[in-house]
């Protein structure tokens, strides 16, 4: 890993033009292909799609050629949803994978790709692991094909819609109630691949849209990552024209955040909260999440008496502890909501359609039901991890833990004290960076804990 390049088991993101150029995207997507060639059976095709970054097209280019280059055929979706590119593998029962170019909330700068197994959901880390390997060349097994077997390139429209359909067909979604409420609803899509899909997804349920950015043309016009600091655009929108609620997501759409109707910003953890209430309510199994989500998923889970495991954070490592204990709904803090009732990876749409399936039940506002709960405030702090000691960092956290406070090392350092607070420290599997994440019923408490750990991992330099 570099700070312009990082290579993980879930795919690669770097800066483009510096780490990642074309020639990496296509021995990538080479490698990826052998990987998957080697157990499937046929030839197949792979999906592939992107977002809406300017750099997108020519690295979709670098990633057709060398998936082709290996003999498989390539099948362009165009610029999709992140969610809408695995959902399309996994209802197409002649694609092999998919690779999908994004590097989702990252800065304009960077650009990425995404692993997509022929179940629909990312590789696993193990499998990733092998494309990893074949990709920097500890085996070498990046098998090209002879001319002759050289795979073919082919467009398919309509992937978005078919997304659509399949969402406003969950049992879970009534559609003539949310209808009935007319909600009016602020969508700012940052210039991302949401624009396509949420507002004629609203807009089927009935909605009125103010929409803003919503050309998928990759300029966008703020940080892209969706945190309370950037939404300030959407709620002065929402106040202005007086809406229900605002809406806003990631540029590969696997991530909501909302702002009530006071244009009050309430963060990201709160749209997979009201969703676990809503669907664990109906389909009670334990819920899934990570080591960095809020308190307000456990308090969530204890409203409708399920059981909160908790996984290292990234989506493969929730997914796959949600098919292990048969959990109907989990995700990330982080807004990404993931539903078994429709796929196995968060999904945007879909958890816009839950929170107003949810706001439609309860005849009540989203800053009427957050005032009712209790909310606490998270802090976060970043650091470079240029010079950083990872074991020493950690390793002097460890040491210096409170004896009250419960220890989790399953990704990181995670503490968590009696009356819930907690705060977790990790290195970044997507950015150069160190993280560290502290939730308190108070601001002060959470600060005060994150500046204490931000001391002690500086130790480690």
């Amino acid at each position: 890993m570099s700070r312009s390049l990082i290579v993980s088991a879930s795919g690669i993101r770097g800066i483009v033009g510096r780490g990642l150029t074309p020639d990496i995207a296509a021995r990538y997507g080479a490698a990826f292909a052998t990987h998957i060639a080697a157990g499937a059976p046929g030839r197949g095709h792979v999906l592939i799609g992107r977002d809406s970054r300017v750099s997108g097209p020519v690295l979709l280019d670098a990633v057709a050629a060398g998936v082709r280059a290996v003999g498989l055929d390539v099948c362009d979706l165009g610029i999709v949803a992140t969610p809408t590119g695995l959902l399309a593998v996994e209802e197409d029962e002649a694609a092999v994978g998919g690779l999908l170019v994004t590097a989702s909330h990252n800065p304009a700068p960077w650009n990425g790709l995404k692993m997509v197994a022929r179940e629909g959901r990312f590789l696993s880390p193990p499998a990733g692991r092998d494309v990893q390997r074949r990709f920097e060349g500890e085996i070498e097994t990046i098998e090209y094909a002879a001319s002759a077997r050289i795979g073919d390139r082919s467009a398919r429209e309509g992937a978005g819609r078919a997304h659509v359909e399949r969402i406003l067909s969950l049992p879970i979604i009534d559609r003539e109630l949310i209808a009935s409420n007319a909600f009016h609803v602020a969508l700012d899509c940052v210039r991302g691949a949401g624009g396509p899909i949420m507002l004629p997804l609203l807009e089927r349920l009935g909605c009125r849209v103010s929409g803003l950015d919503l050309e998928p043309d990759g300029r966008f016009p703020r940080p892209p990552e969706p945190l309370v600091e950037n939404l300030g655009k959407l709620s002065e929108c929402v106040t202005e024209v007086r809406a229900d609620i605002g809406f806003a997501v990631d540029p590969d759409v696997d991530r909501l955040a909302l702002v009530d109707e006071n244009g009050r910003p309430v963060g990201e953890d709160w749209t997979l909260a009201l969703a676990v209430e809503l669907v664990a309510a109906r389909e009670p199994a334990p819920v899934v999440t990570n080591l960095s989500a809020s308190r307000l998923i456990q308090d969530a889970a204890d409203r409708v008496g399920v059981p909160l495991i908790r996984t290292p954070v990234a989506e493969a490592h929730v997914v796959a502890r949600m098919l292990e204990v048969g959990s109907s709904i989990g995700g990330e803090g982080n807004g990404g909501v993931i539903y078994g009732g429709l796929h196995l990876t968060r999904d945007a749409p879909l958890a816009a359609a839950l929170i107003l399936q949810f706001l439609a039940e309860s005849r009540s506002t989203l800053g009427a039901v957050v005032g009712e709960r209790a909310s606490y405030r998270i802090v976060k702090r970043t650091i470079s991890r240029e010079g950083l000691g990872m074991e020493e960092s950690l390793a002097a956290i460890a040491a210096a833990a409170p004896s009250e406070a419960e220890m989790d090392r399953q990704d990181g350092i995670r503490l968590e004290w009696p009356d819930g607070s907690w705060i977790h420290a990790r290195p970044s599997g997507t950015e150069p960076i160190f993280r560290i994440m502290a939730e308190a019923p108070g601001e002060e408490l959470a600060g005060e804990r994150a500046d204490w750990i931000d001391a002690l991992v500086r130790r480690g330099v």
